[in-house]
């Protein structure tokens, strides 16, 4: 019954149009790139690769080449993170309205990632 609670609940969060975001239970080390970030007034605009957080999504970011340092921008109003599928690989926790740095890993491929405080939130990095 309990099983049933929960997954009543999870499908009615995640397909809902209200997702809380709880930032007193943020993580914190998690993995060997992790960062909390929070916005700053006069922020210059970024020039290389962007990942935009925005209406509880990831923007696609085209390939980028080893080692790259890709800006990650949330418009939303709470904490996201940018978290690989590959424990330990990055993890990148950024504050409602603020911005982070991301280092794609040196070998190229494709990585998967997600958000920890919103799994339904996926995305691809590929780094070629």
């Amino acid at each position: 019954m309990l099983r049933l609670a929960v997954l009543v609940v999870s499908v009615f969060l995640l397909g809902g149009t209200t997702v809380a975001c709880g930032q007193a239970d943020s993580p914190t080390g998690h993995g060997r790139h992790s960062e909390t970030v929070t916005a700053s007034p006069g922020t210059s605009v970024p020039t290389g690769p962007v990942i935009a957080i925005e209406g509880m999504g990831f923007s696609a970011v085209g390939p980028v080449a080893p080692g790259t340092e890709i800006t990650i921008i949330n418009n939303d109003e709470v904490e996201h993170s940018v978290t690989s599928r590959t424990k330990g690989l990055f993890d990148v926790h950024v504050e409602g309205k603020g911005r982070a740095t991301l280092t794609a890993p040196q070998d190229a491929g494709e990585y998967a990632f997600y958000c920890l405080y919103h799994p339904a939130m996926l995305g691809t990095l590929t780094v070629k």
